[in-house]
């Protein structure tokens, strides 16, 4: 049966061969000089070839010296002393022609003889004085006569003369094409051309559409609504309305705003055209404003249609905050430009922008004005529903087991992007692979899961068993008053195994809240100092393994007294910018009495929250003990330990949750 399919697949393939046209069968035989008016890579390749094999010509042949033999000082000198040479002719003092006695030519001068041998003549006047001593010492009555010539070669001197200055226009013409991006048509008048690339129906197109943009789904309503007018604009034009010029997709890495332009390049049925933000930037002074230009003309000329800028911030940054000052900023006057063609004194009509950024606080402020980008379109991080379709589009080529639920893989993972779902996807299907399984199963996702936020377990590092008692009893610490706290996260699974940076890792059931309250951030801290107090009840000294521990309180300490207003000394007040600009250029908006008060608060904050923590674990520091034992015997626990050891928690339970790094 594979013989017979294998024949037909063979006989398709001869009947298209036989079915080409003559032309192209031609194609493949034509000479590779038949490339070399294209303009193309091969033809400039080709005449750097032959500029190369020209110069070699040049320097390997002597054009006007006749092919004769060439004779050594030696071998000269002793047929001189023999009576064999009848007559030596120097040629512009650099050769000489010899002329044997046998040489029907030598005694005649007047016709173009062919000489016999070719010698090189270092010193003119030594050789007339080594000749002249040999033919005395051997007292030769019918000397050797001596002439002298002095010949042109004007095909070599006009040759060497053109050579080095096409060789150096040659070169200047292979660096300003390599300086404008490969050349093509305009040579280096082409690098104020734009770089964008055009997806239309007739050429490049792209293969996603919003049906492949899991999730989102409002900011696919108002994409859509974009994407409509332009496909069906009296809908909207006949009721007065008009679709906003921009759009502006604001949101944090990995979350699918890139994806999302693709899929309005997909959908929209009109050209889409697509550059980064760094394509208008360049080493020449006004090439980006020229690029801007360019751009826009080219869409005009192509309206309705789309422009796409992904990371706009690399030239839509607040003006006037370049540190260098006084200096031309060709970033600036690209942004100018682009101001002036959004919404300058001509319109464009039918010229709808998009454009991408993480960091849209720092965008200037007349680009975000209304009549330029006049809308914001958020794409935040999935929650657990936007999550599982998020799942469902990744897992479609992935072999997965019969048994994987795919709600049960969004609980895995709450504060995950869309990219962060992808890598998840590709790294279980990678681990499956390499334990040489035929699907991807439960355990390879929770794997990958595990080695994507908390690193590679490293089994193999050189842990002392008093280091590894140590980190035994943090993470106990941790998992303990994490249990026993109404508002901490409670523990879902707690190792101490290295992975990747940490000593030791814990895994917690986090709710997703959008507000959170004071209580809830003095129980988190609480949790968070647990190893430090663990390490202090059971060994009476501390370690260096809290750094991090630490690091997260302060800057949660900090941020309740300057951010949130839930200190009673500071009162109500924020010291928080969230634009980002600095626009009072305060770099510490408050006097020095108010950051003594803040550093009081902050400190007796904390301090309050190591005695809570300290109490709760020196009252149930038998449990303490237990658990950190049992996690030396096991090196991984789970909830059902700990649910054993201080009983069954009695606060509502999340539904999520995640990884957190302990111990460094």
């Amino acid at each position: 049966m594979a013989n017979e399919e294998q024949k037909n697949t063979d006989k398709a393939a001869g009947n298209q061969q036989q079915q080409r046209p003559n032309n192209q069968r031609n194609n493949n035989n034509m000479s590779p000089f038949s490339n070399m008016g294209n303009g193309g890579k091969n033809s400039m390749l080709w005449i750097y070839g032959i500029l190369i094999v020209v110069f070699l010509v040049i320097n390997f042949m002597d054009f006007g010296t006749p092919k004769t033999n060439r004779l050594s000082d030696v071998e000269f000198f002793t047929k001189l002393k023999n009576r064999e040479i009848s007559r030596v002719v120097v040629v512009n003092k650099e050769s000489g022609e010899v002329f044997l006695n046998s040489n029907p030519d030598a005694r005649n001068p007047s016709r173009m003889a062919k000489p016999d041998y070719i010698i090189s003549i270092g010193s003119i006047d030594s050789f007339e004085r080594r000749v002249d001593e040999i033919q005395q010492q051997f007292n030769m009555g019918d000397r050797a006569s001596i002439d002298y010539e002095t010949r042109h070669n004007y095909i070599g001197d006009i040759i060497g003369w053109l050579l080095p200055l096409v060789l150096l226009i040659g070169v200047w013409m292979f660096i300003m094409r390599r300086m404008t991006g490969g050349g093509g048509p305009g040579g280096i008048f082409n690098i104020g051309k734009s770089r964008a690339r055009l997806f239309d129906n007739t050429g490049n197109k792209t293969n996603i559409n919003f049906s492949d943009v899991a999730g989102l789904e409002e900011a696919k309503i108002e994409i859509r609504e974009i994407v409509d007018f332009l496909k069906n604009p009296k809908k909207y034009t006949e009721l007065g309305g008009r679709i906003p010029k921009g759009a502006l997709l604001v949101g944090p890495p990995g979350t699918g705003k890139t994806l999302l332009a693709k899929a309005v390049a997909g959908e929209a049925g009109v050209p889409f055209f697509s550059m980064s933000g760094s394509d208008f930037v360049e080493m020449f002074v006004g090439v980006g404003a020229a690029r801007v230009r360019d751009l826009f003309k080219e869409a005009k000329a192509k309206a309705p249609c789309i422009i796409f800028i992904d990371e706009i911030d690399t030239i839509g940054r607040a003006r006037g905050k370049n540190v260098n000052a006084g200096v031309n900023d060709e970033r600036e006057n690209t942004l100018n430009q682009l101001l002036t063609e959004m919404d300058g004194f001509e319109t464009n009509k039918g010229v709808i922008i998009l454009a991408a950024t993480n960091r849209a606080d720092i965008l200037d402020k007349a680009l975000m004005r209304a009549g330029r980008f006049d809308r914001q379109i958020h794409v935040e991080l999935p929650d657990i529903t936007e999550r599982e379709a998020i799942f469902k589009v990744h897992l479609k080529p992935i072999k997965v087991a019969p048994d994987i639920q795919v709600d049960f893989l969004a609980k895995q993972t709450p504060g995950f992007s869309g990219a962060d779902i992808a890598n998840v996807c590709n790294e279980a299907a990678l681990i499956a692979a390499r334990n040489n399984k035929k699907e991807v199963g439960r355990q390879d996702f929770l794997d990958a899961v595990d080695r994507i936020i908390g690193g590679l377990e490293k089994r193999n590092k050189i842990i002392s068993i008093e280091e590894k008692r140590t980190i035994a009893y943090h993470e106990a610490g941790h998992a303990t008053l994490s249990w026993l706290l109404e508002y901490a996260h409670p523990l879902v699974k707690v190792t101490i195994i290295p992975r990747g940076k940490a000593l030791g890792a814990a895994w917690y059931l986090p709710e997703e809240r959008q507000i959170t309250t004071k209580e809830q951030i003095i129980d988190e801290m609480c949790a968070t100092l647990g190893g430090r107090i663990a390490e202090q009840i059971t060994f009476g000294k501390i370690s260096t393994g809290a750094l991090n521990d630490l690091e997260k309180v302060t800057k949660q300490a900090y941020a309740m007294v300057t951010y949130f207003g839930m200190s009673e000394k500071i009162g109500n007040i924020s010291f928080y910018d969230s634009t980002g600009q600095s626009e009072y250029s305060f770099t510490k908006p408050y006097s020095g009495e108010t950051a003594q008060m803040i550093d009081d608060e902050v400190r007796a904050i904390v301090d309050e929250v190591y005695k809570k923590s300290f109490a709760i674990l020196w009252e149930h520091r038998a449990g303490l003990t237990k658990l950190a034992e049992l996690l030396l015997e096991r090196e991984v626990i789970f909830s059902d330990d700990l649910e054993k050891i201080f009983g069954k928690r009695t606060f509502p339970a999340a539904g999520e949750h995640k990884i957190t790094e302990s111990v460094e």
